[in-house]
């Protein structure tokens, strides 16, 4: 009843033929899995370099082979929707090739935007980013100034400049700057705070904490994250045109020390930690008011129920 009550909602019966970039990742593998139980029909595109086992088989569900920077229009056409989450995923692997990062966080998705565009593709929607705040000590809404510190940063901006000025009237675009994600997902990543800490416990029995700990940090569950996405691909189109949305909700701005404590509350243990590198010169927390407002969104996990 609940899922007929979903479909129902669509506002445009005409977006059921999904496109997801990098959908065998770890937020593509939820995703994905999101979206075959709501019935879309759905086509990923990745390299698999990490190999394919993270996806269901289904008969809903198309696996291609390919790059976003070759790939061919024809694999774009006949979709309904794109969700281009193909990137190279966090700073550290961001800076070991600055162009190569740019030429697929920026430059590729760019280039599967606006093949989506010729393509007749209704709907296009850009995960892009929080980390383009920088570094504030104010609590930043979508029209506050960016401030991009690293080449991951800069290259989700640039993306998202570009690929806005695509956007018309038969081209939906829609960005969403996600916040830091955490959470199990069938294609694990431990780069990532929440997720790097409960590893650390598991395996060593304290939690590693970057210094100073003072930095504030937005975060989002890799669940809500998806359902984000969905929510944009059945939402009308005058809410999400041409829209930038902070994804996560104001519980989950924390520092990151207190980040940790609430981790190991939600584990169920005592917080024993250890420092690791040096003081994280990014630090911003965010406004979730608009996702709110205009989407109704609220996520559904945090760090003590989410880790």
């Amino acid at each position: 009843e609940c899922l007929e009550q979903r479909q129902a909602e669509r506002s445009h019966p005409l977006i059921n033929n999904i496109l997801v970039t990098g959908g065998a990742g770890y937020i593509g593998s939820i995703l994905v899995r999101l979206l075959l139980n709501e019935k879309y029909k759905i086509t990923v595109l990745d390299r698999f370099f990490f190999g394919d086992d993270t996806l269901p088989s289904h008969d809903s569900l198309t696996l291609v082979k390919g790059d976003i920077r070759t790939v061919s229009i024809d694999v774009i056409r006949g979709h309904d929707a794109v969700i281009d989450l193909a990137a190279i995923s966090n700073d550290p692997s961001s800076e070991l090739n600055p162009s190569t990062t740019n030429s697929i966080n920026h430059l590729g998705r760019l280039r599967i935007a606006s093949l989506a565009k010729h393509a007749g593709v209704k709907r296009y929607i850009l995960p892009s980013s929080a980390s383009i705040y920088g570094f504030s000590d104010e609590i930043l809404s979508e029209g506050s100034v960016t401030n991009p510190l690293t080449t991951y940063a800069e290259a989700n901006l640039n993306a998202e400049k570009d690929i806005l000025s695509l956007h018309d009237e038969a081209f939906t675009v829609t960005v969403l700057r996600q916040s830091t994600v955490f959470g199990f997902s069938q294609r694990m990543r431990f780069d990532l705070a929440i997720n790097g800490m409960v590893k650390g416990f598991l395996e060593k029995g304290f939690f590693p904490i970057l210094k100073d700990g003072t930095q504030w940090r937005p975060f989002v569950h890799v669940k809500d994250a998806a359902q984000v996405m969905e929510l944009c691909l059945r939402s009308p189109r005058e809410k999400i045109a041409g829209q930038i949305f902070n994804v996560g909700s104001e519980e989950n701005n924390y520092q990151i020390f207190n980040l940790a404590e609430s981790v190991a509350t939600g584990l169920g243990v005592p917080l024993k930690y250890e420092w690791y590198g040096t003081p994280d010169h990014r630090s911003y927390k965010l406004s979730f008011a608009k996702i709110k407002d205009v989407l109704g969104f609220e996520c559904t996990h945090n760090a003590v129920n989410g880790s």
